[in-house]
Parts: C-alpha cells; structure tokens; sequence
C-alpha cells in the first residue's frame, strides 16, 4: 500500500514543488529590481488569473476522479470519452477568456485596488499572460487525465519541463531585453504552449489514439457533460470561494500599504510550498481513491485514507520545523529588501502554524475529488469561508494585519474539520465492503 502511494506521490511531489519555487523564483526576480512595487504588481496580475484559469481546475478535478473510477472499472470507451469531454468543456472556456479579455481585465481591476504605478503594473502583466489561456485550461484536462489513469510520471515531466523553461524564459526577458513584470507573465505563456505539446505527444507515445475507443457524438453527449459539469460546479464554487479567500488577503494587504502588500505576498509562498507538497499525497489520493471506488473496494478505501494521512501528519511536522527555525534565510532567497524581512518576522509565528493547523484539509481535498464527493468539497468550503471573514472583521479593528493571518489559520483548520466530520457520508459510503 506504502508502494502505491509513494509510486503517485512522489512524481506529483516533485511536480508540484517546482509551481511554488517558480512563484518564489518570479517574485525574486521582481524583488531585486529595487522596488516592491513590482513585487506588488506580479501579485496583482497572479490573483486575477487564480480566478480567471483557477477557476477552471474544476476539469482537472472532475477528470481525475470520474477517469479514476472508470480505469478501476476498466472501461476504456469511457476514459477517452471523459478526456474528449474535458477537452471540449476546456476548449469553449479558453474561447470565452480570449473573446473578453477586456471586460474581465475591466471587471478585475474595478474589484482590487492598489497604488496607481502598482496596478499600471500588474494591467501590463495581464494582458499578456491572458494569451495563455488555451494551454493552461487544455493542460487542467492533460494532467487530470494522465493522474486518473494512475500515471504521475507524465504530469511530472510535463511540469518540471514547464516550470524550468518559465524560469529561464522570464529571466532571459527580464535581465537580457529589460523587461519587468511583462517579462515574468511573457515568460509563463510561452512555457504553457510548450507543456501542451507536450501532453499531446505523451498521450499518444504512452497511450495511443485512445479516441478510437468512443466518437465525437458520444463525447458531447449532453446527459454525460450535464453530469460532469453538475460536479464540476460544486468543485468550480469551492475553488471560488478558495480563491476569493486568497485574493481578499491580497487585496486587504494592499489597502493598508505597498510594504505589508509585499510581505503578505512574500509569507504566502511558503503557505503554498506547503500546500504542493501535500498536494502531491493528495493526487496520490485522488488516483487510489477513484480506483478502490471503481472496483467496490470500500476496505482498502479506508485503508489508503488513513496511510496518506500518516504521511501528511509527518510532512507537517517537519515544516512547522523548518519555518519555526529558518524562515529568515528563506525569506533572504525572496527578496533582498531588508524591511520587508524584517516586517515579515512579525508574523512568522502564523507561517510556523499553517502547516500543522492545514495538512487535514489538502489531503480531505485529494479524496473527495477521487470520490467525486464534490458537495461536501463545496459545503466545506463555504462553511469555513464564513469563518474567514466572521474571524477577520471581529479582529481587524484590533490586531491590524494580523487578523488577516489569524483568520487564514481558522479557515483552513474549519475545512478539515468539515471534511472529517462529512467522510462518512461522503466518501465512505460510495464503496461497498468486499
């Protein structure tokens, strides 16, 4: 059992890690170009497209779990079918983004508020990272397809090749042709069409023309999608509500100033280091769960939960560890500017916190989408983002910044709780006894 889930796991780990590193790389590179507005502006632009491409991860999510089941029932008609389904629901969404980019940057920027030269900034940021639209939602369906059929091997390459190139390319733009944060976001589009090719070579080397097994009819057949998109809908307004979260954070911090805008941004790296990391058990979950649940398995169901837990407790142990002890020599890898360092020890306790408090909540994330238990995901979700905001504006009055921390720790503590206390029901009851 150990074997199985480290033979997803470990591939995802080593996938994901490389997100967060190019988040930190990036907000390095704009933090030693000698201001934090710039640092600021990446922020911005990165929180719009959270919602704008976050909010299609519902394809990755639902492919995974619905393609996990059938692989467990060993149908392979209906495995082509979801990645054809997926694909079609990414294709019209990437259209859409395209068709009104200027509306959703209008919208966007009449929600967020920044200093004028910041989101000058982050306007120039967005309207050439939108052009990566089509790679990034076709690469949700890639990704979720390859991980349902119980293969991380492909999602890892794809992504290690993905985020080295957007390393190299956004430090070429910016130290080579002196650009900025346009350099950053050119960076990212170029790197998502290369990880697109990829993914489409890699489904033909690994899989064959796995469209030979359903038809173009059956694919958008529109019981089947109306059923995708019933859980894909649950799983869109909890990755909403996720995402309003993180961009209220994002935008409270820089209502109250560019510095504690900056810090903000800078501490929320290491709360998403974390959270790739335990992602890659969480995938692993996904994977195993949709299989056992495809083959009536409810015994070994329960099994693989209480493993991958074993290994999210001591994962968050270690970097409670790590945070508690070195996170100013961390943060000297971020950014060079010696008071945000020093602004951010303020707060390092909150940091130091997230990972023992979160770890329940990832893995919980994991199950559910392999259960395609997608209404306790969203009822979760919703219950624990009243919390957020009942916590935040009680305390905002008193402890200033600190509210927001405080209120971020309660939020992702309240969704493992919910999700604990709804796996009965939830995802057990989806398997039989064997």
């Amino acid at each position: 059992m150990n074997k199985k889930i480290l033979r997803l796991a470990i591939p995802n780990i080593i996938s994901n890690i490389t997100v967060p590193l190019v988040g930190m790389f990036d907000t390095g590179l704009v933090g030693h170009l000698g201001s934090d507005k710039y640092i600021g502006a990446v922020a911005l632009g990165g929180m719009i497209f959270s919602f704008v491409y976050w909010g299609f991860s519902f394809l990755r999510m639902g492919t995974t779990g619905f393609t996990a089941q059938a692989y467990g029932k060993k149908d392979k008609s209906e495995t082509a079918r979801l990645l054809g389904r997926s694909l079609f629901i990414g294709t019209i969404g990437a259209a859409l983004i395209m068709l009104f980019q200027v509306p959703v940057e209008t919208l966007s920027f009449g929600i967020i508020s920044g200093g004028n030269e910041v989101e000058s900034l982050a306007r120039q940021y967005f309207y050439v990272r939108v052009w990566a639209a089509p790679a990034t939602i076709g690469l949700y369906s890639f990704m979720g397809w390859f991980i349902g059929m119980q293969n991380a091997r492909i999602p890892m390459i794809i992504s290690i090749v993905i985020n080295i190139l957007n390393i190299l390319f956004s430090a070429i733009f910016i130290y080579l042709f002196d650009m900025n944060v346009e350099g950053v976001a050119l960076g990212t589009v170029l790197a998502q069409y290369v990880g697109l090719i990829m993914a489409v070579y890699f489904l033909y080397k690994r899989f064959g023309n796995v469209f030979k097994f359903t038809t173009f009819k059956e694919i958008i057949d529109l019981k089947a999608i109306l059923l995708f998109m019933r859980v894909g809908k649950d799983i869109f307004i909890r990755t909403m509500c996720l995402l309003f979260v993180l961009s209220f954070i994002t935008a409270k911090s820089a209502e109250i100033s560019d510095s504690v805008l900056a810090v903000n941004t800078v501490l929320l790296q290491f709360f998403t280091l974390f959270s790739y990391i335990t992602d890659g058990f969480a995938y692993a979950g996904e994977a195993l769960t949709g299989l056992y649940i495809g083959e009536s398995n409810r015994q070994y169901l329960e099994k693989i939960v209480r493993r991958i837990f074993l290994f999210g407790a001591v994962i968050s142990i270690l970097f409670s560890a790590i945070y508690a002890t070195g996170l100013k020599q961390l943060m000297l890898i971020i950014t060079s500017e010696i008071s945000i360092i020093n602004l951010a020890d303020v707060y390092r306790w909150w940091i130091v916190a997230i990972p023992i408090v979160s770890f329940a909540s990832f893995l919980w994330d994991g199950i559910y989408v392999g259960a395609t238990a997608s209404v306790g995901m969203r009822n979760s979700m919703l219950v624990a983002s009243l919390m957020f905001f009942a916590v935040y504006y009680v305390l905002i009055p008193f402890i200033g910044n600190h509210a927001i921390w405080a209120a971020f720790v309660i939020f992702l503590g309240m969704r493992g709780l919910m999700q604990t206390l709804l796996a009965s029901r939830s995802v057990y009851s989806k398997a039989n006894i064997v």
